[in-house]
Order: C-alpha cells, then sequence, then structure tokens
C-alpha cells in the first residue's frame, strides 16, 4: 500500500487497481493520486490545501487558454534532475511527475508577472491583493489605468458558452483590447444581454449598463493609419 494525499490534511492508504486511469505524481513532495486526462491546475483544484495556485484566466466552464501565466509552476519529469517551467493549466498531469507550486523560482516569476500587472492596471482590486500577497509595492514600470488584464475570459465565455461572438480580442502587443466589431462603444445585435462576460471577468472590468447589455472596457483606437484613414474618408466626403 501506499500513501497518497488528497487535501492538505488528509491522506490514506491505497492498494494499486489494475487498469485504472490513474496519474501517480508528486506536489511539494506529497504524493498524490488523481484521474488521467486533467491538467496539473485541474487536478489540484480538487484537492484542496494540497498548493495555491493563483490564476486570473482560468475558468471551469471554458477551454484554457494560459494568458496571465500566474498558474506556472516547476515541473520535472526525470526524477527530480531537471525542472522546467509550464502553465498548470495548460499542462497535463503525467505519471512519476514531480511539480513544484511555491518554490522560489516560482514566486519570483509570478512577482514579474504581478508587477506588470499593478503597472497596467494599479486600481484593480484583486490585482492589489496578489501584490501584497507577493510582496510587490511598487512597480518599476510607468502606471496605467486601466481594469482588463487581457485574459480573453469573456471572449471565451461568449463564444464557447453563449455561441456568439459579439466581442473579441482584437490588435496585437501593447495595442490588444477587447471590442466589439467595428471598434463599437456600444455592443450590438449580436448580444443577447446574459452577462456571462461580465460573471467571468475576474477584475470587474466589465459591467452590466443599464440598458441591460455590458459595458465594455473604453477602446483606444491606436494606429495612426486608422486615424489617417478616417480624416482622409471625412476629406473625401466633403469635397463630394
Amino acid at each position: 500500500m501506499t500513501k497518497y494525499w488528497l487535501s492538505g490534511e488528509k491522506s490514506v492508504d491505497v492498494v494499486e487497481a489494475e487498469d485504472a486511469d490513474v496519474v501517480h505524481f508528486s506536489v511539494d513532495d506529497k504524493d498524490v493520486m488523481v484521474s488521467g486526462g486533467q491538467t496539473i491546475y485541474e487536478a489540484l483544484q480538487r484537492m484542496p490545501g494540497i498548493a495555491e495556485i493563483p490564476a486570473l484566466c482560468y475558468h471551469p466552464a471554458v477551454r484554457p487558454y494560459g494568458a496571465c501565466r500566474l498558474c506556472t509552476v516547476e515541473v520535472s519529469e526525470d526524477g527530480g534532475k531537471t525542472f522546467r517551467f509550464v502553465a498548470s493549466c495548460l499542462y497535463p498531469v503525467k505519471e512519476g511527475m514531480m511539480v513544484k507550486t511555491n518554490s522560489e523560482k516560482v514566486r519570483k516569476l509570478r512577482k514579474g508577472i504581478i508587477e506588470l500587472l499593478l503597472a497596467r492596471c494599479p486600481n484593480t482590486q484583486i490585482i492589489k491583493e496578489l501584490a501584497a500577497e507577493y510582496g510587490v509595492e511598487k512597480p518599476r514600470f510607468a502606471l496605467g489605468d486601466n481594469d482588463c488584464i487581457l485574459c480573453g475570459l469573456c471572449v471565451r465565455a461568449c463564444q464557447e458558452i453563449i455561441g456568439k461572438s459579439a466581442i473579441s480580442l482584437v490588435n496585437r502587443g501593447i495595442y490588444k483590447e477587447v471590442a466589439a466589431p467595428f471598434y463599437a462603444y456600444e455592443l450590438g445585435e449580436g448580444c443577447i444581454g446574459c452577462g456571462d462576460c461580465a460573471f467571468v471577468c475576474p477584475t470587474g472590468a466589465i459591467v452590466m449598463g443599464p440598458n441591460g447589455k455590458p459595458q465594455l472596457p473604453r477602446v483606444k483606437i491606436p494606429y495612426a493609419e486608422i486615424g489617417a484613414m478616417a480624416a482622409q474618408g471625412k476629406a473625401s466626403a466633403s469635397q463630394g
């Protein structure tokens, strides 16, 4: 028999069963046993007290996306000789693997991510709570004035749960943002007003408006080319 941990305080002695879809691995030096086909994060979410892994872009109702990277852990598949970083919300559990969820390297990596999030969203409560937990006092970067962390949960909920595409992530890099089609400031007929996007939003960036439809973060049309095209269109219209 082997002792396996069910939670942070409870363990059981188990006799191995043949042909069972069971994966054995260790988490922070505790042997655990879970059903196969899960990610590390999903498995540990069902085992309270084993490990506390932060995540802002995860929701069980939609497919994992790995946007925030806060759930990063260290994983070894060679008996502890070498470890590498993986996003636990995307990485499947494997037989015999070793997982570190709170090592010095993991905490340092998360601290850097949280510092970037705090610089982007300095007034967002959940970000400030994570910053306090990981010792981030003041970002080294210029402070922004956003609430949206671009986790994509709202977009995935709209598409995967409701079957609509009333909102989407547009642009790339520093210009990436959540927007309605054609950069409209109000959602059109594609939005049914279900509120799923506001419900899954981890930062409160999306709220339900008085018209029964979500109010998105105020978009910024970033490209100079777009402004030039709009100006040219106005000029052409006036000449016509």
